[in-house]
């Protein structure tokens, strides 16, 4: 009885972040200042880009302080109009993630077939957020398909598969498909246990040379 007493406060105490990052209501001066930039975007708009900030931060709560690549323009100017709200935004930090999450700029992959760590591991656990197979999706999660779907001028646009003459952004986007990889998809696709983490392939960790410290999941 002890013993289920002490998992289950551990596991609500693990849970409170994410419970409190899903239902954080962003100041209505952030969503003014975001219309201000994108007065193309409407009311349910706004809403989805918001919706990917909070994916955002449930992905960086999931990466145990190792750098989290933003993948979406739009996104990563709704993240910075909250920054500059800087007490509101210092007390959101510790209660979402228990430290402060210092800005870095949108990031998408070098090439359309070459991504380095950040992007690899914003791939691999906003697919397992949004339960999408990493290596053969059929959709994109929210972050990675955002900004093609509300046409963000210089936003970044991905492709499920590159090799489908069909898919969104053939020839023009990135290849969501080969993150990761540099030369096709074979070998072990890096299955995702429950707890979202890596169980091998090339979603594998890099050791430490990617790792944020105390500097919170998308560094300095």
């Amino acid at each position: 009885m002890i013993v289920g007493s002490v998992y289950l406060m551990r596991r609500n105490g693990k849970n409170k972040p994410l419970a409190f990052i899903a239902n954080y209501h962003f100041h209505p001066a952030i969503r003014k200042n975001l219309t201000a930039k994108h007065p193309q975007l409407s009311d349910q708009q706004l809403d989805l880009v918001f919706a990917g900030l909070r994916d955002y931060f449930y992905i960086c709560n999931q990466a145990s302080n190792k750098m989290v690549a933003m993948p979406s323009q739009v996104v990563d100017d709704a993240w910075h109009e909250l920054i500059l709200f800087t007490r509101a935004y210092q007390q959101y930090c510790q209660k979402a993630l228990g430290r402060y999450l210092h800005h870095t700029p949108a990031e998408a992959m070098n090439s359309p077939t070459f991504a380095q760590n950040g992007i690899k591991r914003a791939w691999r656990l906003a697919c397992a957020k949004d339960e999408i197979n990493p290596k053969a999706p059929l959709v994109l999660p929210l972050l990675f398909g955002i900004d093609a779907q509300l046409n963000i001028e210089n936003g970044f646009r991905y492709s499920p598969d590159c090799r489908n003459p069909n898919s969104a952004n053939t020839g023009g986007g990135y290849c969501a498909s080969h993150i990761g990889c540099s030369s096709g998809c074979g070998g072990d696709s890096g299955a995702l246990p429950e707890n979202g983490n890596s169980g091998g392939g090339f979603f594998d960790d890099f050791g430490g040379s990617d790792s944020c410290g105390g500097g919170g999941c998308a560094g300095d």
